[in-house]
């Protein structure tokens, strides 16, 4: 007569206590970024010297929040005023001064390809909140073909969103809430908390398999 077979759950029990031993990092690992995001606040822009139509620079704002949320380099981009940015340590500030602005010609440019072009030139300054400026760049926009003037507004919040996605940003800072107080705690291999998970493993294991 043979014995029947049973399936011992002890077979499991080492797979089982190897996640146990594995820390939150390394079971989701790729699973959020390593590297945090900087927050960005974009500035109303300022006209300067220059004579410039409010609805340029109205035009000139909006453009650029929709080009940089497009970016995605920015974890948020906050309106100049918004509440929610108070507070945050890791916001970056766009100001944005006309440098120069050339009105141009719809009515030309229908005509003609070399002439009535409207052409804007903004200075755009990234800084951290304490005033360390990140970039620092003047950006051309324009439209020489078809579309009316306020189109050139477009063409710069775009050339400014590639340059700034572009640029080299510093490594974010880490609050001190999100700091762990000593190193060795981590839980990568051969830290103290490594050493603790593989010594509970071990011990499970020969308790688990002894007679």
């Amino acid at each position: 007569m043979k014995a029947s077979k049973k399936s011992s759950p002890i077979v499991l029990v080492p797979a089982t206590l190897l996640i146990l031993a594995l820390s939150p990092s390394q079971l989701f690992a790729g699973k959020h970024p390593a590297v945090a995001q900087w927050d960005l606040q974009v500035d109303t822009v300022e006209a300067g010297d220059v004579n410039i139509s409010p609805d340029f620079e109205v035009a000139i704002y909006e453009n650029l929040l929709k080009e940089l949320a497009k970016t995605k380099r920015y974890e948020r981009v906050f309106r100049d005023g918004d509440r929610n940015a108070n507070g945050v340590h890791n916001l970056l500030i766009l100001k944005t001064t006309v440098e120069s602005y050339t009105p141009g010609s719809e009515a030309k440019r229908a005509v003609t390809t070399v002439a009535g072009a409207t052409k804007l030139k903004v200075l755009s300054r990234l800084s951290t909140q304490e005033g360390q400026v990140v970039l620092e760049h003047s950006v051309m926009g324009n439209v020489r073909f078809f579309g009316g003037n306020l189109r050139a507004t477009q063409n710069l919040a775009h050339n400014v969103a590639k340059v700034i996605e572009q640029s080299t940003l510093p490594a974010v800072a880490v609050s001190d809430s999100e700091k762990v107080a000593d190193p060795a705690d981590r839980t990568t291999p051969g830290s103290r908390s490594h050493r603790r998970n593989a010594s509970l493993l071990s011990t499970r294991l020969a308790l688990t398999t002894s007679p």
